[in-house]
């Protein structure tokens, strides 16, 4: 029934929701950090801009297209051949997957200058801004291969139902961050690197966290090298398009960033700050409400059954919806007092806060359309269509 529906789903995404806003809470803190330490300046613009690409990469594999092309494709290989056929596709994926993220993080360390150039070129006419961004995008390169294997581990656990750790996982990041901020960067003649290797660390232990669940529930770290498994390219097939449709917000992300570098000193970093406000609610209510539908969709896709199929994406926006605007109000309302008691310290000063302020406006208009669109992509991959 409907009711049952939206008990499972949001008995789900309550688990991931806590865990999210836990990894939300500690990601504000290691923003304040990093506000307090380089504000809006040069090396806040470099930092944040060789973050994005490991950033949206974690974004589009942990929080919506390797899990929305997987869960299906798995939970359909356990109804039918029972839960060694899903292990054999798993461990097909795993293989492939390693073969894939090594080469793209080769790639990235030696075309790092032109990805900096693509993203940031207005960097160039700054001296030294250019080649720190560069330096500090080769660091975290590694950081893309580690957290796509946990983003595989993530899809696994939440095939099984389990999400607790997956969900937790970015909290290992954030610590990493904070620590390196408060410990490491101060003392450092480049405040950014510390910070820059910590991202590869914490990338390290949001792998190691879900391993123990994992094993647990009877993965086993086997690795089968399969590009042409029909079931690993139809995955395949599956995250291509979908890639485009969850990624509409990383998108407007770059061209905001690429924008922003001809702007003045300081732009990018606001730009950040600004979206890391509104990512908050779109991570705790959009992507938690999916990652607890996705399963359950993915299993009544599986059967046939698209009456329960089309309740349990109803019950979902509904329940997204809910939440949403009062915190597209709350953000309008209350974004000066936020950003004052979140970030203005140290090098965050009165006029940052102020730009900050302007940009959140602006991104709170789109909000409502950005958590539908975390609940509405997932819900075509649970019917395998990604075009749409």
């Amino acid at each position: 029934t409907q009711a049952s529906h939206v008990r499972q789903i949001a008995s789900a995404a309550s688990i991931v929701s806590i865990a999210t806003l836990c990894s939300r809470i500690l990601g504000f803190v290691r923003d304040m950090a990093i506000a307090w330490l380089f504000g809006a300046g040069m090396m806040a613009d470099a930092f944040f801009v060789a973050f994005r690409i490991p950033s949206t990469l974690r974004e589009l594999l942990g929080e919506g297209a390797l899990s929305a092309a997987f869960v299906p494709a798995f939970t359909r290989a356990k109804s039918q051949g029972g839960r060694d056929a899903a292990w054999d596709l798993a461990s097909a994926v795993m293989g492939t997957l390693v073969i894939v993220l090594a080469g793209v993080t080769l790639l990235g360390i030696l075309l790092a200058p032109a990805i900096v150039r693509v993203l940031a070129p207005g960097f160039a006419e700054v001296p030294g801004k250019l080649a720190l961004t560069i330096q500090l995008l080769r660091v975290m390169f590694p950081y893309i291969f580690l957290v796509g294997l946990a983003a595989l581990l993530m899809a696994i656990l939440n095939s099984l139902g389990h999400f607790l750790s997956p969900a937790l996982s970015p909290t290992v990041l954030n610590i990493a961050m904070i620590a390196a901020v408060l410990l490491a960067a101060p003392g450092s003649t480049n405040p950014a690197l510390p910070l820059a290797v910590a991202v590869v660390v914490g990338g390290a232990g949001q792998l190691a966290i879900q391993v123990p669940s994992a094993l647990s529930r009877g993965w086993r770290p086997k690795l089968r090298i399969a590009p042409r498994d029909p079931r690993v390219q139809e995955i395949a097939r599956l995250m291509t398009p979908g890639v485009a449709g969850l990624a509409v917000t990383q998108v407007n992300v770059f061209v905001g960033t690429l924008l922003a570098s001809f702007l003045a000193e300081g732009s990018v970093a606001a730009l950040t700050y600004a979206f890391r406000l509104v990512q908050f609610p779109i991570g705790v209510i959009g992507v938690a409400i999916a990652t607890g539908a996705l399963p359950l969709m993915a299993a009544f896709a599986a059967k046939n059954a698209m009456a329960d199929m089309k309740e349990a994406l109803q019950s979902s926006l509904r329940l997204a919806f809910f939440i949403t605007v009062p915190a597209i109000v709350g953000l309008a309302l209350f974004r000066l007092p936020i950003l004052h008691i979140l970030f203005e310290r140290g090098a965050f000063t009165r006029p940052v806060t102020h730009l900050t302020a302007d940009i959140l406006m602006g991104y709170t208009v789109g909000l409502c359309f950005y958590v539908g669109n975390r609940i509405l992509a997932p819900a075509f991959y649970a019917m395998h269509d990604t075009w749409t």
